[in-house]
Formats: C-alpha cells, sequence, structure tokens
C-alpha cells in the first residue's frame, strides 16, 4: 500500500535525498545470496580479547549498565578515556567536562556536526570520505567541500609504495569565509594515508590562522604501520581549544557491534556535543562501556600484539592483490587497502564489485561511493583485511582467477 500523503512532495527530504541504501548494505546481501567471501565491509571475523568479553558479561550479571547510565558515560569509562589520552599523548582531559561517551564514533560525528554547523557553512572534508560524513554534513544543513587525496609514489627506507596524498595547497584553497571547520580523518579510510607531523602541522597553522574548528576522526589510532605515527591534532599548538577528537573501541579491540565511541575536546565543545547527542540515543551501550574501561587499561604490549596482526594480514592481501594483477595502494593504517582495477583493463568500480561475486567469490567495495567527484574514485576498489588469515588466503586464491 502506498503511503498517505496530501501533496505529490516526495517523503524523504531533500537534504537525504542522494543517499539511498548504502553500499555496504548492497554488498553485504550480494556476499549472503552469492556465499562470496565479504571484504568490503570493516569488520573483524573474530572477537576481541576474552577479558574484556568477559568483563562485559560480568557487568550484566553484576547489574551494572542494564538501565539507562549517565548521559555522558560511565564515570569509569570516562576516566579511562581521560587516561589513554594523557598516557599514549599527553594529552590532559577532564573527564568530568572534557569527555563525552557515544555510539559508536558514527554518533560522534552525527552529533559534532549536527551541534557545530549552521545551515550554509561549509564543511571542508578529505575526499574518499567514509560515507556518514556527507550525510551528517547534509543533516545539519551545510555545505560539503571536498579535497581529493590523489595516489602519488613515495620511498622511504629504499622501498617505494603506491598511496595517496594529502595537497595542503588544495586544502588551504578550499577555505573560505563560509567555512565552518575542518573534517580530518588520519589514519584515513578508505585510503590508509596516515598524515604525518609535518602535514598536521601546516593543518593546525591553517586552522589557527582562519580561526576554523576542526573534527579529526581518529578511530584507527591504533592501526599504522611501516614506521608511521599517528599524531593526534589536539597536541599541536594552537588546537586543543579548537579541536574535537572522535575515537572508538569498536576499532582498537575488534568489539564493533559493542558501539563505543567518545568525543574529548574543550568544555564548551563537548557541552555543544552533548547537547545534540542527548537527542539522538541519549545513552546506549551500558554494560559495554564498562567493559572498554577495562580494555583501555591494557598495557601497550596488547596494541603492539594487535597492530602485528594486522600488518601481517595487511602484507598477505597486498601480496595477493598485487599476484592478481590489482594495482595497488599499500595502507600505512587502517584496515583496508585501496586497489586500482584499470590493470586488470577495468574501469567502473560499481560494475566490478557487482560482478566480482560471480567472477570470483568475493566481495569488495567500490571508491567512488566516498567521492563527491565520482569519476576521482570510478578505477578504485577497497578491500578489508581484517579477517581470520585462512579466510584471506582463501580470498587471495579466489582472485587469483581474474590474473588469467
Amino acid at each position: 500500500m502506498a503511503p498517505m500523503t496530501s501533496s505529490a512532495r516526495p517523503l524523504l527530504n531533500r537534504r537525504l535525498a542522494e543517499f539511498g541504501t548504502t553500499i555496504f548494505a548492497e554488498m553485504s546481501a550480494l556476499a549472503a545470496s552469492t556465499g562470496s567471501i565479504n571484504l568490503g565491509q570493516g569488520f573483524p571475523d573474530t572477537d576481541g580479547p576474552e577479558e574484556i568479553r568477559e568483563a562485559a558479561v560480568r557487568a550484566l550479571r553484576d547489574g551494572r549498565g542494564n538501565q539507562y547510565p549517565p548521559g555522558p558515560g560511565v564515570p569509569e569509562l570516562r576516566m579511562a578515556v581521560a587516561a589513554h589520552q594523557e598516557r599514549r599523548y599527553g594529552l590532559s582531559f577532564d573527564p568530568d567536562t572534557e569527555v563525552l561517551v557515544t555510539a559508536g564514533a558514527t554518533e560522534a560525528i552525527a552529533a559534532t556536526l549536527l551541534a557545530l554547523v549552521e545551515p550554509g557553512d561549509e564543511v571542508v572534508a578529505l575526499e574518499p570520505y567514509y560515507d556518514s560524513y556527507a550525510a551528517c554534513v547534509a543533516m545539519a544543513g551545510g555545505t560539503r567541500v571536498p579535497v581529493t587525496l590523489r595516489p602519488h609514489e613515495e620511498t622511504r627506507d629504499g622501498v617505494t609504495r603506491r598511496r595517496f596524498r594529502l595537497d595542503l595547497d588544495e586544502l588551504r584553497d578550499a577555505v573560505t569565509d563560509r567555512t565552518r571547520l575542518l573534517l580530518i580523518n588520519t589514519p584515513h579510510n578508505p585510503t590508509g594515508t596516515v598524515l604525518t607531523r609535518a602535514e598536521l602541522t601546516e593543518i593546525a597553522a591553517l586552522a589557527v590562522e582562519r580561526d576554523l574548528l576542526v573534527v579529526t576522526d581518529e578511530v584507527y589510532e591504533h592501526l599504522v604501520f611501516d614506521g608511521a605515527e599517528h599524531v593526534p591534532l589536539a597536541t599541536l599548538p594552537g588546537m586543543r581549544g579548537r579541536t574535537v577528537t572522535i575515537g572508538s573501541a569498536g576499532k582498537s579491540y575488534s568489539f564493533t557491534g559493542w558501539k563505543v565511541g567518545w568525543v574529548t575536546a574543550a568544555p564548551a565543545l563537548v557541552s555543544a556535543v552533548r547537547a545534540a547527542k542527548q537527542f539522538l540515543t541519549y545513552v546506549a551501550s551500558g554494560p559495554f562501556q564498562y567493559a572498554v574501561a577495562e580494555a583501555l587499561t591494557l598495557p601497550d604490549t596488547y596494541f603492539e600484539e594487535f597492530g602485528a596482526d594486522m600488518l601481517a594480514k595487511r602484507n598477505l592481501l597486498v601480496a595477493g592483490l598485487a599476484k592478481a594483477g590489482f594495482g595497488v595502494f599499500e595502507p600505512a593504517g587502517t584496515y583496508f587497502v585501496t586497489t586500482d582495477i584499470r590493470p586488470l583493463g577495468e574501469s567502473d568500480g560499481f560494475a566490478f564489485c557487482r560482478a566480482l561475486p560471480e567472477r570470483a567469490g568475493v566481495v569488495a567495495i567500490p571508491n567512488a561511493v566516498f567521492y563527491d567527484h565520482r569519476e576521482a574514485g570510478a578505477p578504485f576498489v577497497r578491500f578489508a583485511f581484517c579477517k581470520r588469515a585462512s579466510v584471506l588466503e582463501e580470498a587471495v586464491e579466489r582472485l587469483g582467477t581474474l590474473a588469467g
């Protein structure tokens, strides 16, 4: 039955009209219907540390978090987030006024943009970008201004790798009198780029010069490779009071379904974000907040072992993709690999990904969905390597049929 409406006006408001079903839903459904290996959506196929899972069970049994937790998040988690930022980066945050727990990083992004962006404000974001950025800017009534990361070759320690790089001049030129904030993601999904200290210093100087707010999505902070360094923007001169930093437990501890994220920022910024967040979920993930608080106290050896495991998986998939004939951009961070399908005689990422399950029994994501400039992303396809080694080995074997 058609929905009842008093006019011919479309039901979906114009701000969201350009956003249909996400590519992740489409490709995951395709993986299920064809029995393909799903290297599209970025979630691990194994759980994180057993002691952290048991901490969640213990919280459930002890009745902690089974009812509404405090709006800002349980004190134990807010204190653990603050301690983590201090221990890892030397950033001091007041757990009561400068830390806000959210329903994953996605809600943190939504609440932050809804809180800080007025209709007509411009938001400069690095393209390609996580798909929720565009939708959240639209819901806030802002105008997104993409600055495109572009392919290049870099040589370090005698090794040449293909990666994506930010053009700082292009970023500077994108800022106008209507720019409200910069939306920065490092380590960057989907390209795997990790912005250098020098690049971030230039971004910080631009923000100070033009009096801009900066939102930094740092959910892959613990997944950097090949000697790359994750530098929180808030540590740089002039940035502590103008930066909203977004973190997440899902990517660092392989419990993506728990949906526990957080915001750290100066009190006025946290207060603004909380004002929007309280009308989204208000609170979420009660028992899991206690478990994540314990996860944040794990020794640094946990992150070292986690990173080493992901590096081995990255290398396995990168080698297999190169052997299959893809042009491979070796990521310096995250758990995604971007590839170029033109060496395979292809140029349309959408068509390639929709055909790939039948051709090779593997699902990937067309990078064009992460671009405003769709043509710039057309030949690129993203694969996730946060899977068991045996699954990656099977995927590589299947993809090897493309080389013929």
